[in-house]
């Protein structure tokens, strides 16, 4: 049988109740009950029940990944594995679990965010996939629940951010075309309810002004960061301006959507139009021909956002807005 707190207590002479405040850390125990406890505890190898001493901490050392509208029809589940293991590897590194869980903008309308959370005795909270729209935006920003949120800046008392600097990356590929000598250049959006979507244009437009070609924004399409949407959106593109040489893609799943209707036309890439992604997920560099495209951080998100909660709720830390700096990667598509 399995050594409890009882055994530990009898054989130390004190009370149940002595036993798990010294081995909790609590001040009003003596010093050398203290060490008699634990040594006790040590040569028994009593191992404290996890449910218990949250209960006694009012603390479960477990971390929530809230992810919004987490279905199989979600193209961002490309971006989010990265994102995902490198926040689980890092907590796991300071000692917390991660448990992931699901909302939807209809549940949003009849749960509170606090309330979500707090039913899943969650000490904080990293939210990924949440739109500009959905309910929870002010709830996260107002509640005092330590919440990271990945990909929109959010900022509060007790709620930070990480993401991508996308106005920069999307400089960073208007650039890169315009140098190539590219002077009519498309861009298929995502959807307008995610706040990269309109960093990403901001950046498209601005990137345009700087290189002296001017922003037509019958050039832009607004699609759905899936295959289908970027199939959809070059289509389109094409249809209104035929001339059009480059085609920038707010996402890699959109771009390669973009490549394979591009070859079902007989349009080579690069050499009769050049297409660029971002993310940089696995298959950008797998797609045939392989993608330039803007790479993210993804892992190192995920590592920040767990670092940034795990201190807000151990160290009472002030939330941060961290902005990762992207990075162009060139291959065959341009």
């Amino acid at each position: 049988m399995p050594v409890t707190i009882r055994d530990v207590a009898k054989a130390a002479g004190v009370s149940i109740t002595t036993v798990s405040r010294a081995l909790n850390g609590y001040s009003d125990v003596g010093e050398k009950t203290r060490r008699k406890v634990t040594r006790i505890a040590e040569e028994l190898n009593y191992r404290p029940s996890a449910v218990a001493r949250s209960l006694v901490m009012n603390q479960t050392r477990t971390v929530g990944l809230l992810v919004s509208e987490l279905t199989k029809e979600r193209a961002g589940h490309y971006f989010m594995f990265q994102v995902l293991y490198g926040m689980h590897d890092r907590l796991a590194e300071l000692g917390y679990d991660l448990i992931l869980v699901s909302t939807t903008t209809a549940r949003q309308r009849l749960v509170s965010y606090l309330d979500f959370c707090m039913e899943r005795r969650l000490d904080g909270v990293i939210v990924m996939g949440i739109r500009l729209d959905d309910p929870y935006i002010q709830e996260v920003v107002d509640s005092p629940l330590p919440s990271v949120v990945i990909d929109l800046p959010l900022l509060s008392d007790h709620c930070g951010y990480v993401m991508t600097d996308n106005v920069h990356g999307a400089k960073l590929v208007i650039r890169h075309l315009a140098g190539r000598g590219h002077r009519k250049i498309g861009f298929v959006n995502g959807h307008s309810q995610a706040a990269v979507s309109r960093d990403r244009k901001r950046g498209y437009e601005e990137g345009l002004l700087q290189a002296g070609l001017g922003y037509d924004d019958t050039q832009v399409h607004e699609a759905d960061f899936t295959l289908q949407g970027g199939a959809d959106g070059l289509k389109h593109l094409l249809q209104c301006h035929p001339d059009m040489t480059a085609v920038f893609f707010a996402s890699d799943l959109m771009a390669i959507g973009g490549l394979q209707y591009a070859r079902e036309l007989g349009i080579r890439s690069p050499e009769e139009l050049a297409i660029v992604g971002y993310d940089d997920i696995e298959l950008a560099e797998f797609s045939t021909p392989r993608l330039t495209t803007i790479r993210q951080k993804r892992s190192e998100m995920g590592m920040r956002a767990a670092e940034m909660v795990v201190a807000m709720m151990k160290d009472h830390a002030t939330p941060q807005g961290v902005l990762l700096a992207p990075e162009l990667v060139v291959r065959d598509t341009t």
